[in-house]
């Protein structure tokens, strides 16, 4: 019997086949000691049996279950809690790198009472309902179907009526409107209500990567860069980190060389106060600046960083595809703001220690400053299709 899912600390990066190219280097990472957040590979073999089938294999969820198990008993909170609730993201990550092809859903776990239980802990209510929102939106487009313009000229409407220049000036007040708001277009659009049981979340968010495969612009991709069709895509289950959690946090992508020039080198683009892709909406667009480091990020509401290197490395991000140190570009990494977790040393933790200190539970108000599991596309030297 074939074995659907992989915890990051059973793989390497040899298992690009089986693990997709994201999966196997986050599994590298973690063997390595680096600061990975907890999490799981869903294999392609899981995604050939699904589209071979048409439905997932019925092994998977028994395995996906005992892999959410390990990530809730590493970090200590529970999928869907309602005090201390842990969130999710569920991404492709196929053997070759197809950014912007597939399909991405962040903060699953999120529902009309764990965000209270967020709003909790993390002692920021901003944060919580602006999760919840984007967790609908972008669960209503990707899994569901409903035409994301409707969800954008919601919020764009928002935004005006509130006298805001953009959403990340939103009052908790506002998102709490707007969550209501973007609920009934999911009902009006589906006939259905926003799944409120975080496993019914997880499961439909699973089948909806897996099915992001056969979409006509992944099969056009492929096409154009002569990917055979029948590799299908891994499923990476990683517990969130948030690039919403004010200037200090963002979410972004890293190249090992400019895609321009191909000049070697850490090239970076990335947004404050943002998760997914905020930066490719056109909501904002990030301003440009050279330097020979990116240890300290602009503190403007968009940024892009180009970071000069010594040597080349692969990714800074968490969960890029890379075996280098998430250390090596500051924008990409923990926050050492008092309460807030340590950035990871120069030299890689032993793997002892960096499976428990940055993610294991937090007393609430303390919090990540900076969004590793929010980078959510792999690194590479080809260009990124959204440019």
């Amino acid at each position: 019997m074939p074995r659907y899912v992989y915890r990051f600390a059973d793989g390497d990066k040899d298992q690009k086949d089986l693990l997709g190219g994201k999966g196997a280097n986050l599994a590298e990472m973690t063997r390595l000691g680096l600061p990975v957040p907890p999490g799981f590979t869903i294999t392609t073999e899981a995604c050939r049996a699904y589209m071979r089938d048409g439905h997932v294999p019925a092994e998977l969820r028994v395995e996906v279950t005992l892999g959410l198990r390990e990530i809730e008993d590493e970090i200590g909170r529970r999928l869907g809690d309602f005090h201390e609730p842990l969130l999710v993201s569920v991404r492709s990550g196929a053997r070759h790198s197809m950014p912007g092809m597939m399909d991405t859903v962040l903060n699953i776990g999120l529902n009309d009472a764990s965000v209270k239980g967020l709003t909790e802990f993390s002692g920021d209510e901003r944060f919580a309902w602006d999760s919840y929102r984007r967790l609908i939106q972008m669960f209503g487009k990707t899994v569901l179907g409903v035409d994301g313009e409707l969800f954008a000229g919601a919020l764009d409407d928002k935004v005006r009526s509130a006298g805001v220049a953009a959403d990340a000036e939103l009052l908790p007040g506002d998102l709490r409107d707007l969550v209501e708001t973007f609920k009934q277009i999911v009902r009006d659009e589906t006939g259905r209500e926003f799944p409120q049981h975080p496993r019914e979340q997880l499961d439909m968010a699973v089948e909806a990567v897996l099915d992001s495969w056969n979409t006509d612009r992944a099969r056009l991709y492929r096409r154009r860069e002569r990917i055979p069709n029948d590799l299908g895509t891994a499923v990476n289950v990683v517990s969130m980190v948030f690039g919403n959690l004010g200037e200090s946090s963002g979410t972004g992508v890293c190249f090992t060389r400019d895609p321009s020039s191909g000049q070697s080198g850490v090239y970076g683009d990335y947004l404050s106060n943002a998760q997914g892709r905020t930066s490719s909406r056109g909501s904002a667009t990030p301003s440009r600046s050279r330097s020979s480091s990116c240890s300290t990020p602009s503190r403007t509401a968009s940024s892009r960083a180009r970071c000069a290197a010594s040597r080349p490395t692969t990714a800074t991000c968490a969960t890029s595809s890379s075996r280098s140190s998430a250390a090596s570009c500051g924008c990409c990494r923990p926050g050492s703001a008092s309460g807030r977790r340590p950035r990871p040393s120069a030299s890689p933790p032993s793997s002892s220690t960096s499976r428990s200190s940055p993610w294991t539970r937090r007393s609430p108000g303390a919090r990540a400053t900076s969004s590793p599991s929010c980078c959510s596309r792999s690194s590479t030297a080809r260009p990124s299709a959204r440019r």
